[in-house]
């Protein structure tokens, strides 16, 4: 069934030209497109209209669950519509309720369930699209839901990780600041005003601590509104593509941290490319699909153009090759050996495994240096502020002695 994509390219005179075609895969669309001397810079399916708009949002858990019991229950013979009767009643998200209702009647009319599953693309992404269409084309459906119920759950547990070994320096650092902040706006204020009736010269770390306390109860409501302005604006800037490449750049040069994220994108782009090759997907779609689902706007865009290359008749490991400072020797002989022996799919799962490993590792590493490091700090400025409290104390004793 042919399908309408949006592209935009350049003519062999340099001048940008975009529009809309109808063609049967991404791969042929391209070669139309490079016939008439067109160079295609982007190519994306268009999205069909949704019947409504959903309001709140389905969870990859959820999704896995749909997953997992549908594979389940289509690997049993059960028929697709009676599948997703039984479903319907366990499934509790009202707004998920509310989709697979619609898809059941879609697919009663005799649409197909990639077809209907394209009509929610905020529910399911252009990835379990993909892989099942190509598991209803190649007659293997419940092998494709299986490894997506796979690839989900591989995908929750890295975020899950990555996610969970953030939360503990971050709260160290809230609850730091946050005792920093009840001291200098609370405490010093009181003992600066005690150190003004003694008529003394108080030392230089006691000035520095009181002025510093001035200037955090003068600006200090600024400096909130400052640091939730600042987020709010990244948060904004990041919907942008420009924002979003910007940012991930400058992540993924932070010493340790910036190793982590490139890491935790690599093996999203490989399970995901994997997966989609393994359930049949064309590779110059699953390319795009794998791109945006790295997480990374640099990776997204370095391989987007790789598909150019991908097209030119090069191979994957090629491609990767001319990439060196995103992907590293061992990732790149690993393809290699996936190709060299046709199992370039179950080779690209395996990158997966092993930077899943290491990711694990780094955040381990990470954890190890962190920890010790705001212990350290926390102990220096809060034993800085004692003494500089307790040395006027001090040199009165001095001048009372004499």
């Amino acid at each position: 069934m042919p399908t309408v994509f949006i592209w935009r390219g350049r003519t062999e005179d340099g001048l940008l030209v975009s529009g809309e075609t109808e063609a049967e895969n991404e791969g042929d669309l391209i070669l139309a497109l490079r016939k008439k001397g067109i160079v295609p810079r982007y190519v994306k399916e268009k999205q069909e209209g949704r019947t409504f708009r959903l309001r709140g949002g389905v969870s990859q858990k959820e999704i896995l669950f749909f997953t997992r019991q549908f594979a389940t229950l289509f690997a049993s013979g059960v028929p697709i519509v009676q599948a997703f009767e039984a479903l319907i009643g366990q499934v509790k998200n009202k707004n998920f309720r509310k989709v697979l209702i619609q898809m059941r009647n879609d697919i009663e009319k005799g649409s197909s369930l990639a077809d209907a599953m394209k009509k929610h693309p905020r529910v399911f992404s252009s990835l379990y699209v993909n892989m099942v269409r190509a598991g209803e084309e190649g007659g293997m459906l419940d092998k494709v839901l299986f490894r997506m119920a796979d690839y989900f759950e591989k995908m929750i547990k890295l975020r899950r990780k990555i996610i969970g070994a953030m939360i503990y320096p971050s709260i160290v650092i809230a609850v730091a600041a946050l005792v920093v902040a009840i001291i200098m706006i609370f405490v010093i204020p009181t003992f600066a005003k005690l150190f003004g009736e003694m008529g003394v010269q108080l030392p230089l770390p006691t000035r520095i601590t009181i002025a510093l306390s001035n200037f955090m109860v003068q600006t200090g409501v600024f400096i909130i509104l400052g640091i939730i302005g600042f987020f709010i604006f990244i948060k904004f800037f990041r919907r942008t593509d420009k924002g979003k490449k910007i940012t991930d750049q400058f992540l993924l040069k932070i010493p340790l941290l910036g190793t982590i994220l490139l890491k935790a994108s690599l093996s999203r782009f490989a399970r995901t490319l994997g997966t989609l090759l393994g359930s049949g997907v064309p590779i110059l779609n699953s390319m795009e699909i794998s791109a945006r689902a790295s997480g990374n706007k640099v990776i997204e865009d370095v391989v987007i153009e790789m598909r150019e290359d991908i097209t030119a008749g090069k191979s994957l490991t090629e491609v990767l090759k001319s990439r060196p400072e995103l992907f590293p020797p061992i990732f790149i002989q690993m393809i290699n050996v996936g190709e060299s022996t046709g199992g370039t799919d179950e080779m690209l799962n395996k990158v997966s495994d092993f930077y899943d490993e290491e990711v694990d590792n780094a955040v381990a590493n990470l954890m190890n240096m962190l920890e010790p490091a705001l212990i350290v700090f926390l102990g220096i400025t809060i034993g800085f502020i004692v003494i500089s409290l307790y040395l006027p104390i001090f040199k009165l004793g001095e001048v009372i002695g004499k």
